[in-house]
């Protein structure tokens, strides 16, 4: 999924691509966003990066390549603008899915060694909180890694937490906190708009949110901009 301004901003960049064939410069899409720095800009990009959106070209300033659009702006897509407000749309749709059951309440013939855990979207790296406000399905969890507490699942899309065993299209399971030990697996909610999943350090008034896989930098904030919530508790994952 993407947020609006994510949305806004792969549009921004992919028609001045489509017009002159070079990229905006970070101004001109500060401004075409009406965000007050350039550092909101550049979180916009990691996360269009990381979800597989947009490229940076090495060796080129300024080099960005669109690599896909969402499947639903694919047929028609139009001129962004100043006050372009999309819907929050699936940033993954195209991938073939199960046919849903009938319905997702428990059913008498089910394990009671169990707990149903609400399954709220997919998470990586600039995923926006949305993923984890709409339910798409139920995940039955053995009852000894949920007992006490709220609990949510999550799919994984990317590989910034490879080194941590997380792979893309496992499913992490959350406890609903807000607040963690240094060293533990969040998920942190950034600028009151980003959520992403990544270890926890603690660095004096700081906060640095680590991920597990050497291509992504480690990336430090002020307490004031990031709100815990959850922590990993477990890791499902089919073979």
């Amino acid at each position: 999924m993407l947020t609006r301004k994510q949305l806004e901003l792969l549009m921004f960049i992919h028609e001045r691509l489509k017009e002159s064939g070079v990229p905006p410069s970070f101004d001109e899409m500060k401004d075409a966003l009406d965000l007050k720095s350039k550092s909101g800009i550049h979180r916009l990009i990691t996360a269009l990066e990381e979800r597989g959106f947009i490229r940076r070209l090495p060796n080129r300033a300024r080099a960005l390549e669109v690599i896909k659009l969402p499947d639903s702006m694919q047929p028609s897509i139009g001129r962004v603008r100043k006050g372009f407000a999309p819907s929050v749309i699936e940033g993954d749709a195209g991938k073939p899915r199960p046919a849903a059951a009938p319905s997702v309440e428990p059913v008498a013939h089910e394990n009671r060694d169990t707990v149903p855990v609400p399954v709220m979207g997919r998470i990586a790296a600039g995923v926006p909180i949305a993923a984890i406000q709409n339910q798409s399905h139920i995940l039955h969890v053995p009852i000894d890694l949920v007992s006490g507490g709220e609990h949510f699942a999550l799919e994984v899309r990317g590989d910034s937490m490879i080194e941590a065993g997380i792979l893309d299209g496992d499913t992490v399971v959350i406890k609903r906190s807000d607040s963690a030990d240094s060293g533990d697996i969040i998920v942190a909610l950034v600028d009151d708009e980003e959520a992403t999943l990544k270890r926890l350090r603690k660095k004096g008034a700081s906060i640095a949110l680590e991920a597990a896989n050497p291509a992504y930098e480690t990336r430090i904030f002020g307490p004031d901009r990031v709100r815990i919530q959850g922590r990993l508790v477990a890791l499902m994952r089919r073979y």
